[in-house]
């Protein structure tokens, strides 16, 4: 009897020991729950006070990130660049990778080009103590978009020199009031930049889209190439499989191969797709960063004056396999009206024309009559023989 009954007691201890630990295990793990869940709140809470503070628009970036200018303090002006320079490293030891958006309160051009103290006159940068690898130009199609592009030039520059490259920055603004013609004036810009230097890769920038990440290398690859991959206002998704829009490179090899791009889309809509397809035309793929990577924010806004949507668009793209080698680069026609080199950026203002011309009578844009017209410009002969010679070598 007493045996039975001492193993009676030991089961039973046994069975309160189980139940003890199991009861000790759930509390733990409903412990940690708890402290997760209110961390991610404090996180959240913390991340809006942060994205909010210094803001002047309610579109203010809550994505972490850190300064975009936080490595720049490590760059010193060069005294004096010799022949013997080594070349960068192949990764940037100043990448840092997600960056922090938001839009400073009462910013200005004067501010961005203190903060940019190594940017030259014509928004030129090469590294101080190295040789570039990679030489870069950004053309951004413009008009009546200032506020929009201080920021942009406020995030770009320090943007492009944690990649170290050897870069310049060029604005196409189109002059007069008639229609906004994106594509056309990314055609000039290309012309226009290279006329001045032997870029190796052309980047075509809106004016609204600020790169959200520097791992985000603003290179060229093998294949035309498609940055904007994921930007805010399409929930950091692609909206289709062939959207070239936003944020696009090109070497001078792919743009030739492709025709460049259309003149005729006057307005909004239609141009970013018509591109798209000549690359596929012209033999190409699109190449594209990670979504987790290739992230941009856009600075809201409501659509343009003189940049209605092309009710064109649609039967204008059914048409371009027949009309992408009959327009493009070989036909792009206009008139430089000045060419400013300020301390940020390089400003080239140009007469673009009408859908009826380049000198259409009515409706007639307005040119500012200090600043006497100018023959239409010819492609500059130099680079682009150059590079008609390396494409018959291909």
């Amino acid at each position: 009897m007493a045996t039975w009954l001492q193993s009676k007691w030991r089961y039973l201890f046994m069975f309160l020991g189980v139940q003890l630990v199991v009861m000790a295990l759930l509390s733990r793990e409903g412990y940690h729950k708890r402290v997760s869940y209110f961390i991610r709140i404090f996180r959240k809470l913390d991340t809006t006070a942060s994205g909010t503070s210094g803001a002047s628009s309610p579109h203010a970036s809550n994505h972490t990130g850190g300064d975009v200018y936080a490595n720049l303090s490590l760059l010193a002006k060069a005294h004096g660049r010799g022949e013997d320079m080594p070349y960068c490293p192949k990764t940037s030891p100043l990448i840092g990778g997600p960056i922090h958006v938001y839009f400073p309160s009462g910013l200005t051009l004067a501010q961005v080009a203190r903060k940019n103290p190594l940017v030259v006159r014509g928004g030129r940068y090469r590294p101080p103590d190295c040789e570039a690898r990679h030489r870069t130009a950004i053309i951004i199609p413009h008009r009546n978009r200032e506020h929009h592009l201080k920021f942009l030039l406020y995030y770009l520059h320090p943007f492009l020199q944690r990649q170290q490259l050897n870069y310049g920055i060029y604005v196409i603004h189109q002059a007069g009031n008639y229609t906004f013609n994106r594509a056309k004036l990314m055609n000039v810009g290309f012309r226009e930049a290279m006329r001045e230097e032997d870029w190796d890769c052309l980047f075509f920038h809106d004016v609204d889209l600020i790169p959200e990440d520097d791992r985000n290398t603003y290179m060229c690859d093998t294949n035309p190439k498609h940055t904007a991959i994921a930007m805010d206002k399409f929930g950091y998704k692609l909206p289709y499989k062939m959207y070239f829009g936003g944020v696009s490179a090109l070497s001078p090899l792919h743009y030739l191969k492709m025709n460049g791009f259309p003149n005729n889309y006057w307005g909004w809509g239609g141009e970013d797709d018509d591109i798209g397809v000549r690359v596929s035309l012209g033999g190409m793929f699109i190449s594209r960063p990670s979504v987790k990577v290739g992230r941009y924010k856009m600075i809201k806004h409501k659509l343009d004056k003189g940049n209605d949507v092309n009710p064109r668009r649609f039967n204008m793209l059914a048409k371009t396999r027949q009309t992408w080698k009959l327009d493009g680069m070989n036909t792009v026609e206009y008139e430089v009206l000045s060419r400013d080199y300020f301390p940020l950026y390089t400003n080239i203002t140009v007469h673009i024309g009408t859908e009826a011309g380049l000198h259409a009578t009515a409706p007639s844009p307005k040119i500012p009559a200090k600043v006497p017209a100018k023959p239409p410009v010819e492609a500059p002969a130099k680079p682009l023989a150059k590079l008609r010679q390396k494409q018959q070598n291909h």
